[in-house]
């Protein structure tokens, strides 16, 4: 979809819609009162008549009967005044994106007058974002296209000032939506056409696009460097595993001491469950194992993109886990990087280990932080459900940055408590550590593993419950949600203001 800037006003100019928001209970006013005037009052009374209230989500189309303007209005509910965040207008953007899309519009035009306390340049990147997200669609594997797509959206400017401010916007936006939908097409690829080669090549030509250095390790680096864990899960798999590092050195010459943020993804690009195969019944979403490692992919991506002024490093342990004759078994022991040797349990519990020799590979940077992002735990979906992240580390200040910058993006993050009691019961019998702890608290003995291989400021962000989307929501069609992209780069730029 083309993003347009153009001076003028709704009213007069000329597309199949024009998108207004309104909050629950208000009336319109500004350029919509106008119209309304014009038209009769029709949108004034389906208001009074409760037909439209302005909920949060909620749509309405008119068909306008005079005017050489749009042809058609649509209302976007923003929801309770009192209640309005950033979310509240992406996700208006994108019911009302959904709606034009549906109803076969072509081109809409959007009225650019931001609820209060929102910026001309915020009000565009969020409605660029709401747009664009909803209108995502994987149909690359569909033989035929749908016609019904909306073409292009005009945000109309009053004059050079709000025109700057608006380009400024919408043209962030369109990088953040275009790189989560980035994400989006890696993750909701079926497993035998996103392998772990495969998603290097999505990295190098990432890296070759926004100018990243790019370092693919095979599995003979790997070996070289001690990758135990990493490379006993990749051992049941034919497909060749792939350690990807990105690095993007953007900061100011000062930050260079200080070593750069590295974020971590898990990447199992399929998770059979190895010898202790998961169920038959939903196995097929297991290809979306790699969600992590395609946020980490698209955030750095989009830093990039974005030039903010920080330095960072992307890190993706990319493998698959299968059954076979030469995959680990129960019972197994592999070596980390760091030299602590983990008694295999069960081999569904595979991110850990692809994390844990990653988190070791980190340290060779100095980071400044490090942030890990992971389908890790089934438990996590019990515990918190659809939309929390599970969050945990070992540093106050990062955890409260990361938990801020997840609720500035709706992709909100639930502290759980890393208390040294919970290490207790992931150490092994016979070896440092052991791979699962029990069903009691899987979701911390996890998190509690991999602080076994951290010794610097770290945050676990754990997507299991997050990462896939069953219904559908305003901005966020089923499938792949791609969490973690929006917050870590708002969390990058938070650093870097």
């Amino acid at each position: 979809m083309d993003i347009k800037i153009k001076r003028g006003s709704v009213s007069g100019e000329k597309s199949d819609a024009a998108v207004f928001v309104l909050f629950e209970g208000e009336r319109p006013k500004g350029a919509l009162a106008e119209i309304d005037g014009a038209q009769g009052g029709v949108i004034s009374r389906t208001i009074a008549s409760g037909e439209f209230t302005g909920k949060q989500g909620e749509t309405a189309l008119f068909h306008l009967v005079s005017g050489t303007g749009p042809e058609r209005i649509i209302l976007a509910g923003l929801g309770r005044r009192g209640k309005f965040s950033p979310d509240s207008l992406m996700r208006a953007a994108g019911a009302a994106a959904g709606l034009a899309r549906k109803t076969g519009l072509k081109e809409i035009s959007v009225d650019s007058g931001p609820p209060e306390g929102i910026s001309l340049n915020r009000f565009a990147s969020l409605m660029a974002q709401g747009m664009l997200l909803a209108l995502y669609n994987f149909d690359t594997f569909k033989k035929a296209e749908s016609n019904k797509k909306v073409k292009s959206v005009a945000l109309l400017a009053s004059d050079r000032a709000a025109e700057a401010a608006l380009k400024k916007g919408a043209a962030e936006g369109r990088i953040i939506a275009d790189s989560v939908n980035f994400a989006k097409d890696m993750i909701n690829a079926p497993a035998n056409e996103m392998t772990p080669s495969v998603m290097a090549a999505r990295a190098k030509a990432a890296a070759k696009d926004v100018g990243l250095k790019l370092k693919v390790l095979e599995a003979d680096d790997c070996k070289k460097l001690g990758m135990g864990a990493f490379l006993g899960v990749a051992k049941g798999s034919r497909q060749p595993p792939k350690f990807i590092v990105m690095e993007y050195r953007g900061g100011k010459p000062a930050d260079r001491r200080q070593g750069p943020y590295v974020i971590i993804g898990k990447g199992i690009t399929f998770d059979s469950g190895g010898i202790s195969i998961k169920p038959s019944e939903g196995m097929e979403k297991m290809k979306y194992d790699m969600a992590g490692a395609g946020a980490v992919i698209a955030a750095i991506r989009c830093a990039a993109a974005l030039k903010l002024p920080v330095n960072l490093v992307a890190i993706a342990p990319c493998t698959e886990n299968m059954p076979g004759g030469a995959a680990l078994k129960p019972g197994d022991m592999v070596r980390a990087m760091n030299g602590k040797t983990i008694e295999i349990i069960s081999t569904d519990a595979e991110g850990r280990l692809v994390l844990a020799d990653a988190l070791c590979y980190a340290a060779r940077y100095k980071p400044r932080a490090v942030i890990d992002i992971a389908t890790l735990t089934g438990a996590c979906v019990i515990a918190l459900g659809d939309f929390a992240i599970g969050l945990m580390g070992n540093d106050r200040k990062l955890i409260d940055d990361v938990r801020e910058a997840g609720e500035a993006g709706n992709e909100r993050a639930w502290e759980l408590p890393m208390w040294d009691e919970y290490v207790d019961a992931m150490k092994g019998d016979v070896t440092d550590l052991k791979n699962v702890g029990g069903r009691k608290a899987a979701t911390v003995t996890a998190g509690k593993f991999l602080q076994e291989f951290v010794d610097y400021p770290w945050a676990h962000l754990d997507i299991a419950g997050t990462a896939w989307e069953e219904k559908g929501r305003p901005y966020c069609p089923k499938g792949a949600t791609a969490v973690g992209v929006r917050l870590i780069v708002e969390f990058l730029k938070r650093k870097s203001a």
